[in-house]
């Protein structure tokens, strides 16, 4: 397919509730849209960079420079998501930049061609399993009233957030509070490998997972972490690419693994993770980054591949937001449904995104890469 151009958005979404992790607190969504035109149609991208470089290196801002200053030759010509993926390799990095322009290339793709999202990634179930993450709170009361909420409206895994001076007793008193449950726990990185005796105390708890606790460098690290202790080691910021998991696997430090399509540089790259975890029997989970309908569309068709057999952070769109762009996604039966219509199979409320857009620049597409 040949495109025209493609027009940067920025809008600002306010989340339902803080959202705090040990990156810090997020009250507002800044959120970078991407929409792909061309003669026969356009896509719709999202990039998941938070305002600042705390998650990763990368940011909204940076990532609207990047796309505008070295990834849009990529779109020249015929062009499809594998080609733009092949043309943007020679830009390092910037995997979340990436995704977003591979996002919006291949809803157009399938647009034009008919075919869903689920249904060209291999999806298998017309419904997946959501869970929902739980940011860290001012007290365990407090977080005790979120869980029961959450456990009320039908979300069949729960996920804390956890950091140094807030692990071991929100997990007791979630455990104590309401018994078997499907729990984990996510320490986006806060720990060292000099608090595995500590961290060791959660075994008793009977966790699905315990996800990153050391800086994404240290797959040795974690290596050694998953000898000293019994829950199992789930990778997330280390994992971003086929072969980081591989390694990962490979060396025993992930036992479980969290795809993020943005952070891995998109879903063809999210699709290949999937299968070499598959081919080692290491079973995955869809991560979440606060994503609007648009990628919570894509997350929820890509959940829906076989080897997803966790719940993920497939949640509602009333989870994170009072008004989403795309019609929001609800739960039925602690279930998300998997979209059928072509492409991300749902459209942004155009009259709602202009209302909440900040900036808007259209930049067209060169002749040639």
């Amino acid at each position: 397919m040949k495109l025209d151009g493609l027009e940067l958005r920025r809008i600002t979404l306010p989340l339902t509730a803080p959202f705090r992790t040990s990156f810090g607190t997020e009250h507002t969504r800044d959120v970078l849209l991407l929409r792909v035109q061309g003669p026969d149609g356009e896509g719709w991208g999202e990039c998941v960079a938070m305002a600042g470089p705390y998650y990763s290196s990368e940011h909204v801002t940076g990532a609207a420079e990047v796309i505008r200053r070295f990834l849009l030759p990529a779109l020249a010509g015929d062009v499809d998501a594998h080609t733009a993926e092949q043309r943007m390799g020679r830009v390092r990095g910037h995997r979340m930049a990436k995704s977003a322009v591979l996002m919006a290339v291949l809803d157009a793709q399938l647009r034009m061609a008919g075919m869903s999202w689920g249904g060209y990634l291999g999806a298998t179930r017309d419904r997946v399993p959501a869970g929902v993450s739980v940011g860290i709170m001012d007290s365990v009361p407090q977080l005790l009233d979120a869980v029961d909420g959450y456990l009320a409206e039908g979300y069949l895994r729960i996920k804390l957030k956890i950091e140094p001076g807030w692990d071991l007793a929100p997990v007791a008193a979630v455990r104590e509070r309401f018994g078997d449950i499907a729990l984990q726990v996510d320490a986006n990185t806060a720990y060292s490998l000099s608090d595995a005796r500590h961290l060791a105390r959660l075994d008793p708890f009977g966790l699905l997972l315990i996800e990153q606790p050391l800086p994404e460098e240290d797959i040795r690290g974690h290596a050694e972490l998953a000898r000293r202790i019994s829950t199992p080691i789930c990778l997330d910021e280390s994992i971003v690419s086929a072969r980081a998991a591989a390694d990962a696997i490979s060396l025993g430090a992930a036992a479980v693994v969290n795809i993020k399509p943005g952070r891995v540089g998109g879903y063809l790259e999210a699709r290949r993770i999937h299968d070499v975890c598959a081919a080692h029997g290491v079973p995955v989970w869809a991560g979440g980054m606060l994503e609007t309908g648009l990628g919570r569309a894509a997350n929820v068709a890509l959940a829906a591949l076989p080897g997803f057999t966790l719940p993920g952070d497939t949640s509602a769109s009333r989870r994170y937001y009072a008004r989403d762009i795309t019609d929001p996604f609800t739960l039925d039966d602690g279930h998300l449904a998997v979209p059928t219509g072509p492409g991300l199979g749902v459209s942004p409320d155009l009259d709602f995104l202009e209302q909440i857009t900040t900036h808007r620049e259209w930049l067209a597409v060169p002749a040639t890469a």
